[in-house]
């Protein structure tokens, strides 16, 4: 039942004081906001399924930062995402509180091509929440950001669009273009 905290983690692992991205932090919010909001939690129950794909999360006690990564990379293939797009996914850190673990991952997005290579990337942010107050046999619950967009999506209960990633990859370049000028 021992959850796999660091001694898994990549070379990266960070202090005690981390800082988290905006993304990271927004994600931490939420998620509390959330989880002393129960009856959020009963209106999510309660939206339609609009035919969402999603997999079978571990079990709260079966989890551990590389089968955490694992899944993720499972459920990234589950996106309706053309071929052209690749990815690279990095294990952050973990934060805690009171009721929580939460296990953070990046994955970046892009799209080269041999004249190409290197272009913008994109990234969505996910959370693994390790709850300390439910049944360890339970699914832990997954949640995600997109790189400058506030909303918080749950695993399973959003479709993944490939126009967000395209969004923001076309921001930053027009970002880029304004600030070469």
């Amino acid at each position: 039942m021992p959850i796999d905290h660091f001694d898994k983690m990549e070379e990266q692992q960070p202090s005690a004081n981390v800082n988290l991205t905006n993304e990271s932090a927004q994600l931490v919010k939420s998620l509390l906001d959330r989880n002393r909001n129960a009856v959020n939690r009963e209106q999510e129950k309660n939206l339609p399924d609009d035919n969402v794909k999603n997999i079978n999360w571990v079990a709260i006690q079966d989890f551990t930062v590389d089968v955490g990564k694992e899944q993720i990379k499972e459920y990234i293939r589950s996106w309706e995402l053309q071929p052209c797009w690749r990815y690279s996914l990095d294990t952050l850190y973990c934060t805690e509180d009171e009721h929580h673990t939460f296990y953070h991952y990046r994955a970046r997005f892009s799209t080269p091509t041999q004249r190409s290579p290197i272009q913008g990337t994109a990234s969505v942010y996910f959370v693994v929440d390790i709850s300390k107050v439910r049944p360890c046999s339970l699914p832990v619950e997954v949640y995600f950001i997109v790189e400058s967009n506030r909303l918080v999506h749950t695993a399973g209960r959003s479709r993944f669009r490939e126009k967000w990633l395209a969004d923001v990859i076309r921001s930053k370049t027009l970002l880029r273009r304004a600030v070469d000028l």
